[in-house]
């Protein structure tokens, strides 16, 4: 990922993610209530959280998301072509302590935003777990519309998910 990108919202600072933020990302990562809808395994140190940083991939725009009252990295998420026909998938995870405050259709918002201007995207898709209603919201407050009921699982295949899946077009 570029690492001279950066994003500015009223609240927060989307740039790439560092080694050096492993230490709060492991907040998240290592939490079982932030993880029970996420594909990825819960993780158990943040050596895990180190290792998953440097595999990071330069086409998929995975950002750190700052609280600039607090220079603290409170979040990720990435924004990352899936198919050849240009629709790029929108995801993101904050640590617990920061939920409910806006902070998820902030960052949402901001990656649309940058990906349409930037990359020339225009179509968007993303889903949630049915249980996970916060993230549902979220997506519908971005102007994401609802295209079908499905599941996806872990990335370890340990558990399956019933979702709501979504797509956003922008002229």
């Amino acid at each position: 990922m570029n690492n001279e990108i950066r994003i500015e919202t009223d609240r927060l600072l989307l740039r790439p993610l560092m080694i050096s933020d492993a230490e709060d990302v492991f907040e998240w990562t290592g939490d079982a209530v932030v993880n029970r809808y996420m594909p990825y395994p819960l993780y158990t140190d943040s050596d895990d959280v180190r290792k998953w940083i440097a595999s990071l991939k330069a086409e998929k725009f995975e950002f750190a998301f700052v609280l600039k009252s607090e220079n603290k990295v409170i979040g990720s998420g990435s924004v990352h072509a899936v198919d050849d026909d240009g629709v790029y998938e929108l995801g993101y995870n904050f640590n617990r302590k920061y939920w409910n405050n806006g902070y998820a259709t902030e960052t949402a918002k901001a990656m649309i935003k940058w990906a349409h201007d930037e990359l020339g995207v225009h179509n968007f898709k993303a889903c949630h777990a049915n249980a996970n209603t916060a993230s549902g919201n979220v997506l519908k407050k971005c102007g994401f519309e609802f295209t079908e009921f499905g599941q996806y699982s872990r990335y370890d295949g340990s558990e399956t998910f019933d979702a709501s899946f979504y797509r956003l077009h922008i002229e």
